[in-house]
């Protein structure tokens, strides 16, 4: 049984029973069918239905922003800048996939051609769960491949309001399907021969199992893991957008993040008012219901989430960590946690070596730069990263020696349609949005006629 729950009240939304086995081959077979026919479509013909696809969510972004929030709980202002977003993604692709992928004529002879690999898996997450999912699902329309989505169980709806989007854009049956069904049956379809690439975005245990599991099939995937991005505050940086900015990078999604700035790296001339200024902002924060237009922090989405946050900052806080605002969950119902600050950690604590993933930052003093890219580098996860400073020495310094996949200098790390997005390290390979994105499933062709 796949359920949705509402993460504010606790109760069930709905509930849906798991594809059947025979269900789940003859999704397959379909994939496998339509993509005989979907790849010989013109790229004007993708980019219109795209474009369509691009009107839907647009013109009911706040009943699909709705959507999201009862399931997973985002501040609804948030879900439907979402799916707004999702317009542009799709948008971006139907102007651009053709120029991304045209023939590339090689000095001394030969062309290199860019064509449709065939089903892709996606095995998306609940803490975007529009955008995450037409971040894969417009580059690679737009390639000429059919999706498989196997979205994250807490989001049933959101799924299927996907598939039907693209259904009622025009795209032909089986070009991009939902697979209800649980995370133990992703193997089997990583397996099947029909199924030629799969991409995943989500913890580094389902990382490390589906990056695996591909490995054993020869086929080609996608990892965008979990992140535990610094944020470095230097003397020069603009203090009061560094302070409003920070406050806004760690609890964004309500801290649910992959890219959320998570380690505050604090230059010791600006960290006491830099901690005084940030626990403020973090305390004036709206906590409640994410339906109310007001609230800037809602709930965490499952029970299971909340519970592995609480345990983190309580084993934390016995390692030495003190709790400068925060530090527990709220009192009622629903998934509430306080928006927490976290100073002097130690290295052998959780908050030094994981990811958080709900609205508690950690702040650390250093010295000078090199103490600051030390410690940002002090990590098995490489995802983005922010630096703030208006010496142009010293962001070239953090540009050069971060180890992420985003830096992000003066700015909050944000994903972007036409740039780049993945990390390094623990956080992943591969990348999505931009040329990059939308080459990762084809079949890169070397010709040369003589």
């Amino acid at each position: 049984m796949i359920e949705s729950v509402n993460p504010v009240s606790g109760k069930k939304i709905c509930s849906f029973e798991a594809l059947p086995d025979a269900a789940l081959e003859e999704k397959l077979a379909l994939a496998e069918r339509a993509f005989r026919t979907y790849r010989k479509t013109a790229y004007s013909e993708r980019a219109r239905l795209l474009l369509r696809a691009a009107e839907i969510l647009e013109a009911e972004q706040e009943a699909f922003g709705r959507i999201m929030t009862l399931e997973m709980g985002k501040p609804i202002k948030a879900a439907i800048a979402e799916a707004k977003k999702c317009a542009e993604g799709c948008r971006f692709y139907a102007a651009n996939g053709e120029r991304f992928l045209a023939v590339e004529n090689v000095q001394g002879g030969g062309s290199i051609h860019f064509q449709p690999l065939g089903p892709v898996l996606a095995v998306m997450p609940w803490n975007f769960p529009f955008w995450q999912v037409i971040r894969f699902a417009a580059p690679a329309l737009m390639a000429g491949n059919v999706g498989l989505l196997k979205h994250a169980s807490n989001v049933p709806q959101c799924a299927l309001a996907l598939e039907e989007i693209f259904r009622r854009a025009g795209f032909s049956e089986g070009v991009f399907q939902t697979l209800l069904i649980g995370s133990e049956r992703v193997e089997g379809l990583i397996a099947d021969p029909r199924v030629k690439a799969v991409t995943l975005t989500g913890s580094e245990g389902a990382g490390r199992r589906v990056g695996s599991a591909a490995g054993r099939h020869i086929k080609k995937s996608v990892l965008e893991l979990g992140g535990s991005d610094p944020f470095i505050v230097m003397p020069s940086a603009s203090f009061d957008a560094a302070v409003e900015t920070a406050v806004k990078a760690r609890t964004i999604n309500n801290g649910q993040s992959c890219i959320a700035a998570k380690r505050f790296i604090v230059h010791e001339a600006v960290y006491d008012d830099f901690t005084r200024a940030f626990v403020r902002g973090m305390e004036a924060l709206k906590i409640g219901d994410p339906l109310d237009e007001t609230t800037e922090l809602g709930p965490l989405a499952t029970p299971g989430i909340l519970e592995e946050l609480e345990e983190q900052v309580n084993k934390s806080v016995a390692a030495g960590a003190r709790v400068l605002t925060g530090g527990k969950r709220l009192e009622g119902s629903g998934n509430f946690y306080a928006a927490t600050v976290l100073a002097d950690i130690a290295k052998n604590s959780p908050a030094f070596k994981e990811e958080f993933f709900g609205p508690v930052a950690l702040l650390f003093r250093v010295a000078d730069i090199g103490e600051a890219v030390e410690l940002a580098n002090a990590t098995s996860f490489g995802l983005g990263a922010s630096a703030w400073t208006k010496d142009a020495a010293e962001q070239a310094r953090f540009i050069d020696e971060l180890e992420a996949g985003l830096v992000f200098i003066n700015g909050m790390v944000a994903s972007e349609p036409a740039l780049p997005f993945g990390g390094v390290k623990n956080s992943g390979y591969g990348r999505e949005l931009s040329a990059a994105g939308i080459r990762e499933f084809v079949n890169i062709k070397t010709v040369r006629i003589t």
